[in-house]
C-alpha cells in the first residue's frame, strides 16, 4: 500500500515538473495566455495632424530641480517611472547652494519670459472692485498680440490653420517655471505672511494686483446676514475657534479643523526633501484655497505622469461646491469627501506619504471635511435676480448687452447656466487647432458665479484677466464677436 502511494506521488511530482517545464519554455508564468498584438501595428493620425506625439520632442532627461522649458506643450512621450522617491540627487547643503545659484538667474528668465507673454502694465477699471472691496479689477487684455497683427479683432478674422501655421496664437499653455520639482509657488503677499513658506527655488510669475484678494472674504450659505464672516482675518488653525465656535456644528468645525491644519506634503515638510530653507510643518488646504477661496497659487495637476506632461493647475475656489456635482480639473470627482480624500496628498504618490508623514484622514474625516465645504456661499451678487438675470433697474446698458450676447451670439449659456453658471461637464476644446503642440483633453468647466474674485482664469492661468478670457474664447470658438460686445460680455461678467 506504502509503495502504491509512493508511485502515485512520484507521478504528480513528475507531472508537475514537466508542467513548470512547459511554462517555463512558454513564457506563462502567471499561468495566464498573452495577449493579442497587431502585427504590422502602424500608428493612426487620429485626426490630429502635427500635433502628434511623432511631431513633439520627447522630454528632457532632467533631474530635481533642473530648469525645465518654459513651452512644454511641445513635448511628449512617457517617463522612466510614475513614482517619486524622498532623495534630493544631491546632499542638502549642496541643494541649498545649488538653488542658491540658480533661482536668481532662472527667475530673470521666468520674468523675461512672462513680459514676452503679457503686458502687466497695472491699468485697472475705475470703481470696480473684488468682493471685500480692496483690489480693483484689472483691465484687460494684456496678453499681447504676436508681430504683425495690429488688433484681436484681425487676429479673429484668420482661420485656425493660418494661426497655427504663422504661429499667431497668443493663449498658448503656461507651464510651471520648474516642473522638475514643481509643487505649490505661493504669492508674494502670502509668502509675506507666511515666509516659512518661501522657496530656495522659485518664486510666484504673477504679480499681486493681478491675482485674488488676500485675505479674501467668506461667505457662509447658512450665515448670509453676517457678511464676510471672516471680517478681514485670514481663517488659520490659531483662530478657527474662536471666529466659528457658536456658528457652526461641531461636525463642521471639525472639518474646518482639518482644513485649517498644517501638515506634511512632498516640498513642504520637516525632513531634507523640501524647498524651503527651514523644516516647517508643512501646509494646510487653507494655504493655497485661503479662507476657502484661492489666493492664486499653483501646482501641478496630480492626473498624469511623467512630472513634465503634468498641467499647470491655478488654485480654484471652493465657494458654491455644493452646488456642483463634479469637482477637479481632469477627473470626474463626484463628492466633496472624496476631493477631500483625494487632496489629502497632492502629487498623488502613496510611497512618498509613507516616507514624509501622510494626513492618514479617516473617511468620517474626510465627510466632515467636505460638510464645512458645503456651506461655502458664493460672494453677492446684488444685481442679479434670485432666476440669476439681471435687475434692469440695478444694471447697466452695456451689462444688459453683455447678458443678451452670453445668453446667445457669444454661446458662454452653452456651458455656463443655472445658479452656479456651470453645467458640471468637460469639454475639450481642442485648441491645439491654433498651434503645434500636445492636446490638452479634455477640462471641466468652472463656475462663473463670483467670477471676477478669481483671475487669472482658466486651468493653467494663462489668462490674466477678464478681457483676456473674453478674448480667448472669442478666438477659440470662432464666434466674431465685435470689440463693443466683448467689452460688454467682460462688464457683464463682473456682475455675476
Amino acid at each position: 500500500m506504502n509503495r502504491k502511494r509512493t508511485t502515485i506521488l512520484l507521478i504528480l511530482v513528475a507531472f508537475i515538473l514537466v508542467g513548470f517545464k512547459v511554462v517555463e519554455e512558454l513564457g506563462l508564468h502567471l499561468l495566464q495566455s498573452p495577449g493579442a498584438v497587431i502585427e504590422n501595428y502602424q500608428e493612426p493620425d487620429y485626426g490630429l495632424g502635427s500635433g502628434h506625439v511623432d511631431s513633439l520632442m520627447p522630454y528632457p532627461d532632467v533631474k530635481k530641480g533642473e530648469r525645465t522649458p518654459f513651452d512644454l506643450w511641445r513635448y511628449a512621450g512617457k517617463g522612466n517611472t510614475s513614482f517619486m522617491n524622498p532623495e534630493l540627487p544631491m546632499s542638502w547643503d549642496e541643494w541649498v547652494a545649488f538653488h542658491k545659484k540658480q533661482k536668481p538667474e532662472l527667475m530673470k528668465d521666468i520674468r523675461a519670459y512672462m513680459n514676452s507673454r503679457f503686458d502687466f502694465n497695472g491699468e485697472a477699471y475705475p470703481n470696480k472692485f473684488m468682493s471685500g472691496g480692496r483690489n480693483k479689477i484689472m483691465r484687460g487684455p494684456v496678453s499681447r498680440l504676436p508681430k504683425g497683427i495690429t488688433s484681436y479683432e484681425e487676429l479673429a478674422s484668420l482661420s485656425p490653420e493660418e494661426i497655427k501655421e504663422r504661429d499667431l496664437f497668443p493663449f498658448k499653455p503656461l507651464a510651471h517655471p520648474l516642473a522638475s520639482t514643481a509643487h505649490m509657488v505661493f504669492p508674494d503677499n502670502w509668502n509675506e505672511a507666511h515666509p516659512e513658506h518661501m522657496r530656495i527655488d522659485v518664486d510666484h510669475d504673477y504679480p499681486d494686483e493681478y491675482l485674488p484678494e488676500f485675505p479674501p472674504p467668506m461667505f457662509l450659505s447658512n450665515h448670509k446676514e453676517l457678511g464676510d464672516v471672516t471680517k478681514g482675518q485670514e481663517v488659520t488653525i490659531s483662530n478657527y475657534y474662536e471666529i466659528f465656535n457658536g456658528l457652526l456644528t461641531p461636525e463642521q468645525m471639525e472639518g474646518l479643523k482639518e482644513l485649517v491644519r498644517p501638515t506634511p506634503t512632498t516640498w513642504f515638510n520637516h525632513t531634507t526633501h523640501r524647498v524651503t530653507l527651514e523644516a516647517s510643518a508643512g501646509v494646510s488646504c487653507f494655504s493655497c484655497h485661503v479662507n476657502g477661496h484661492t489666493n492664486g497659487a499653483f501646482e501641478l495637476s496630480p492626473d498624469s505622469r511623467p512630472h513634465l506632461a503634468r498641467l499647470r493647475v491655478g488654485t480654484p475656489s471652493m465657494r458654491g461646491n455644493y452646488n456642483l456635482m463634479q469637482l477637479g480639473s481632469k477627473r470626474s470627482i463626484r463628492s466633496m469627501d472624496h476631493f477631500a480624500e483625494i487632496e489629502e496628498y497632492f502629487d498623488g504618490d502613496p510611497g512618498m506619504m509613507q516616507h514624509i508623514g501622510p494626513r492618514a484622514h479617516q473617511k468620517s474625516v474626510a465627510n466632515r471635511m467636505g460638510d464645512f465645504n458645503a456651506m461655502l456661499d458664493f460672494p453677492p451678487a446684488p444685481k442679479l435676480d434670485p432666476l440669476g438675470k439681471l435687475i434692469p433697474a440695478k444694471a447697466t446698458e452695456k451689462e444688459l448687452l453683455g447678458e443678451t450676447l452670453f445668453w446667445g451670439k457669444a454661446k458662454c449659456g452653452t456651458c455656463h447656466y443655472g445658479p452656479a453658471f456651470v453645467d458640471d461637464q468637460m469639454y475639450d476644446l481642442q485648441v491645439e487647432r491654433f498651434y503645434k503642440g500636445r492636446p490638452e483633453g479634455p477640462i471641466k468647466n468652472f463656475p462663473l458665479r463670483g467670477i471676477k474674485d478669481s483671475p487669472p482664469y482658466l486651468h493653467d492661468d494663462r489668462l490674466p484677466t477678464l478681457d483676456d478670457a473674453v478674448e480667448f474664447f472669442n478666438l477659440v470658438l470662432e464666434l466674431k464677436l465685435s470689440e463693443e460686445e466683448k467689452d460688454a460680455i467682460a462688464e457683464y461678467l463682473m456682475c455675476l
